[in-house]
């Protein structure tokens, strides 16, 4: 009795998936080899100096290409929530991050510059990564970069919204002064604001006035406002703090 052609087709195909399995089990334990040769001797040279260095650059650019398309793709946030961080991304953001190729670049750069350090004390000089492990060099890497993009994201989220909300407080200030009056009961310095911002005439200086009340220091006042100096802020808030003591002066009588 002939024997059915599926049964040679299921079989060479068992064959095939477990030739293709056997070839990347080699090239996996191949790969370590040769990074477990890489460490032994950079530690020779105690993971500094230029061979060193030649390693983390070309860490660096492969850990940034990879970034990017994790940031790309959104899968960033997949492997973040599978280890216990849970950023649950706006729709906006996630759009963002795939349009935006300098966002992208921005917080690949910062994630790796923060995970390099601990990265080289813990895999490398403390022997965390071993060739037993399973993992490649780099792919142990990507995971240490994969437990420092959450805080990177939140704080580039973080600096959005508060920049948004200063936007808002700009809209605010800069509007036409109106006859209605707003009481501050901020402090700058010592001194508290007893004059409405919507009276200070100059546009610049109510939107520094309004700034600082929000907890916005000189610098990021400046970035906001265009400035050429923070001494440019300064000495408008200088001479707006002058003005409101002589006012309270004439008050006073």
């Amino acid at each position: 009795m002939p024997v059915p052609i599926e049964i040679f087709d299921e079989l060479f195909a068992g064959k095939s998936r477990e030739s293709k399995e056997a070839q990347k089990l080699q090239e996996s334990i191949d790969r370590r080899m040769a990074d477990q040769r890489i460490v032994q001797l950079l530690a020779r040279d105690g993971f500094q100096g230029p061979r060193y260095d030649q390693f983390v650059d070309e860490l660096v650019r492969y850990g940034i290409a990879v970034l990017r398309a994790w940031m790309y793709t959104g899968r960033v946030f997949q492997l973040a929530a599978q280890r216990g961080f849970g950023l649950n991304p706006h729709e906006l953001e996630l759009e963002e991050l795939h349009d935006n190729s300098d966002l992208r670049d921005e917080l690949a750069t910062m994630t790796i510059a923060r995970a390099l350090p601990r990265f080289r004390q813990q895999a490398l000089v403390e022997g965390g990564w071993r060739f037993d492990g399973g993992a490649s060099v780099t792919t142990y890497f990507m995971g240490a970069c994969a437990y420092d993009f959450p805080n990177e994201f939140r704080r580039w989220k973080t600096s959005e919204e508060r920049q948004s909300r200063a936007l808002r407080r700009q809209k605010e200030v800069y509007r036409e002064p109106v006859s209605s009056v707003s009481v501050a009961d901020e402090v700058i310095g010592n001194l508290s604001v007893l004059t409405g911002i919507e009276k200070i005439d100059n546009p610049t200086t109510r939107a520094a006035v309004a700034l600082t009340i929000d907890g916005f220091s000189q610098e990021e006042i400046r970035e906001l406002l265009d400035a050429k100096t923070v001494r440019t802020i300064e000495g408008l808030l200088y001479r707006w703090r002058t003005k409101v003591k002589q006012e309270e002066r004439d008050e006073r009588g």
